[in-house]
């Protein structure tokens, strides 16, 4: 046999074994049951983009249902919105926990994870309406069971992750100030978010935000680079890339300390929505950082804000975290998750270039997520 026809069946065999392999090690690979609740109202799609990722992550760790040792599915283990085939015929469901569920669900629950409580529109919902503008709510905001089954997780001193617009519209205000308040944190009001492209002729650009704009400012929007847009009800500021940023994506910065505890890459760019949150007493464990220029930092002090705030947020328990942006946002393969080790594909799942927005899942928030619930798993497990 010649030994090129040698090496390229040996590379072959590589191929096909090492993943066979991996699923092997992963069928194996110790179980850890814990009963999480996860909520994600916002599910236009069946791809189920909003918590996908959350539940690769439980799956490709081996978190399992206590009662049967399964896997968790992103298809039917969550709280929330629910497309129905066909999806042509535009029906669709919902599983809430009711009044009456929710002091069982906190006792018999380890973990609550909220995914998104935005919710789901019209303009979502139903083909051919312009998505560029604002419509009518179907279904979503955090209400008064969510709060309660907060309350009761929180009392209980189980974990609790909240992501991005937990607490803006259209949550109430009587149900986002009281949630703020058992968190131990409080909304700034600023919601933002990175474009690639400010030009209002790109598809689904929001053209509301150049309304408001024209309506503050009293011109018209000009932009057309890449740049980010800060919102407060009425109250709206645009930083261009070149005017007032020097780069336009913002980036995720950690600490030492929290890069050591949960494995994680500093810095990570981010090019999802985000909010500004005050941590008040809790801890920082991340920031959102947003290289301005002399202009875009006086255009921000303008507002009271700077080019720092938090990303990630913790309590001094090690039991409540907020993640200020809309992190579990996230189209993954879901057969890759039952392979061990996947996440160390690098050059196939993510690539070396700063820009390259996969790396914020492999790098960061796969990392994170599986530190904190693994961190509260060992903790309850010596119970």
């Amino acid at each position: 046999m010649k030994k090129s026809l040698l090496i390229v069946i040996i590379i072959l065999a590589a191929i096909l074994i090492l993943p066979l392999i991996n699923l092997i090690r992963w069928t194996f690979q110790e179980k850890k049951p814990m009963d999480i609740i996860l909520v994600d109202k916002t599910v236009p799609a069946l791809e189920r983009e909003k918590h996908k990722s959350f539940s690769w992550i439980m799956t490709n760790e081996r978190f399992v249902k206590k009662e049967n040792k399964q896997s968790y599915s992103y298809k039917k283990d969550y709280y929330g919105f629910y497309p129905i085939r066909p999806l042509r015929e535009k029906q669709w469901g919902r599983n809430d926990y009711r009044l009456a569920d929710i002091l069982n669900l906190a006792d018999k629950s380890d973990a609550v994870y909220f995914a998104d409580t935005y919710g789901v529109f019209f303009n979502d919902w139903y083909k051919g309406i312009n998505k560029s503008r604002k419509s009518r709510k179907l279904y979503g905001g955090l209400n008064n069971n969510d709060y309660l089954l907060i309350k009761e997780m929180k009392d209980r001193n189980k974990l609790i992750v909240m992501e991005y617009n937990s607490f803006d519209y259209p949550t109430a205000q009587f149900e986002s100030v009281r949630t703020q308040e058992k968190l131990g944190i409080s909304f700034t009001g600023w919601t933002g978010k990175y474009f690639a492209s400010l030009d209002t002729t790109m598809q689904d650009f929001p053209v509301w935000m150049t309304a408001m704009y024209r309506k503050q400012y009293k011109k018209p929007w000009s932009f057309t680079k890449s740049g980010i847009v800060i919102l407060k009800e009425k109250e709206i500021i645009v930083l261009e890339e070149g005017t007032h940023l020097k780069s336009s994506l913002p980036t995720i910065v950690s600490d030492e300390t929290a890069c050591k505890n949960y494995n994680l890459v500093s810095p990570v760019a981010f090019d999802q929505w985000f909010d500004i949150i005050d941590p008040l007493q809790n801890n920082v464990i991340s920031r959102f950082s947003l290289e301005t220029t002399a202009q875009g930092d006086t255009l921000l002090a303008g507002s009271f804000l700077s080019n720092e705030f938090p990303a990630v947020i913790q309590d001094q328990a090690h039991r409540t975290y907020y993640f200020s942006g809309d992190f579990a946002h996230m189209d993954i393969p879901v057969w890759s998750s039952r392979f061990m080790g996947v996440h160390k594909l690098k050059g196939i799942l993510y690539s070396d270039k700063p820009e390259d927005m996969r790396r914020f899942f492999w790098l960061y928030y796969r990392p994170l997520v599986n530190g904190i619930f693994t961190e509260y798993y060992e903790s309850i497990s010596k119970k």
